[in-house]
């Protein structure tokens, strides 16, 4: 399960996006594209919407792998998630997501603690 929690701590299964390329649903892609559009003020289509999860290979929407700053200052941190690096609690970047999410931001806390639990075992 590590693999599905993103870089921000966003359980990517819980995501439409990546459950309709899962299971190749073409009505919730439609679905998903016509509410983002409508919520972020542009236009997404249904064919825009593929992802297998931000940290696995595969397949991307354009936000998480093109724009996101999250995504991004992980992968230039040579992180796994923001669980690893010390400024999470005081980064406002990542705070967009923890103050409309709280299970993202405990997501990482786990992620955390199962990492601390894996060096100590190993």
């Amino acid at each position: 399960m590590k693999k599905m929690i993103g870089c921000c701590g966003i359980d990517c299964e819980k995501c439409d996006v990546y459950i309709a390329t899962k299971n190749d649903d073409n009505a919730l892609r439609e679905k998903t594209a016509e509410m983002w559009s409508r919520l972020n003020n542009v236009n997404i289509t249904p064919d825009m919407l593929y992802c297998t999860g931000c940290r696995c290979d595969g397949v991307k929407t354009y936000y998480c792998s093109d724009t996101c700053k999250i995504r991004k200052c992980v992968k230039d941190n040579g992180f796994e998630t923001c669980s690893e690096c010390e400024k999470m609690s005081s980064c406002e970047t990542v705070a967009m997501i923890h103050n409309n999410n709280r299970e993202a931001l405990d997501n990482l806390k786990n992620f955390s603690n199962e990492e601390n639990n894996e060096d100590t075992y190993t």
